[in-house]
C-alpha cells in the first residue's frame, strides 16, 4: 500500500505494543486510548502521520470511569498529529444499541483536560482525559 511506504514497522505483540504506546506519548494522547491484545504489527510513517495497527482479533474494552464500551477491529488505521487522530478507521463506541464508527479523536488544551470523539454520523462525545489513562 502506498500509505505505508517509508513506514517504520514493528512486528509481534511486545514490540508492537511498545511502538503503539510510544506513538500515543509522542503525540500527547492518553496511553490507555488503544487497549490492544495479540498485536501482529504496528507501523508509522512520520512524513504523513499515517499509522496502522493489526491485531489477531477484535477487542472490546469497557472504560469504567465513563461506562463506555469501545470496539477495536483487527485493523486500526488513521493519521496521528499532536493531540489528534483523524480519518480513524477500526474503532467504534457503543451508543445505546448502535456502534457508530469513531472518525476523529482530539485532546484539547484546556486545564480540565477533555478528549473529544467524533463520528461520521455527526455524534461528538466529550470525556475527561483521565478516563483513558493506562489501566483504565
Amino acid at each position: 500500500m502506498a500509505e505505508k511506504e517509508g513506514g517504520v514497522v514493528k512486528n509481534g505483540h511486545e514490540e508492537g505494543l511498545k511502538m503503539a504506546k510510544s506513538l500515543l506519548e509522542d503525540f500527547d494522547l492518553p496511553c490507555g486510548l488503544l487497549p490492544l491484545a495479540d498485536v501482529v504489527e504496528v507501523g508509522f510513517v512520520r512524513s504523513t502521520g499515517y499509522m496502522w495497527i493489526v491485531q489477531k482479533k477484535k477487542v472490546e474494552h469497557n472504560f469504567k470511569m465513563i461506562s463506555k464500551l469501545v470496539s477495536y477491529d483487527c485493523d486500526i488505521k488513521g493519521y496521528v498529529e499532536k493531540k489528534r487522530i483523524k480519518k480513524l478507521k477500526g474503532v467504534k463506541a457503543k451508543e445505546l444499541m448502535l456502534w457508530p464508527p469513531v472518525n476523529e479523536i482530539t485532546v484539547d488544551d484546556s486545564p480540565a483536560g477533555k478528549i473529544h470523539f467524533k463520528s461520521l454520523a455527526g455524534i461528538t462525545k466529550t470525556f475527561p482525559v483521565e478516563a483513558f489513562a493506562a489501566g483504565q
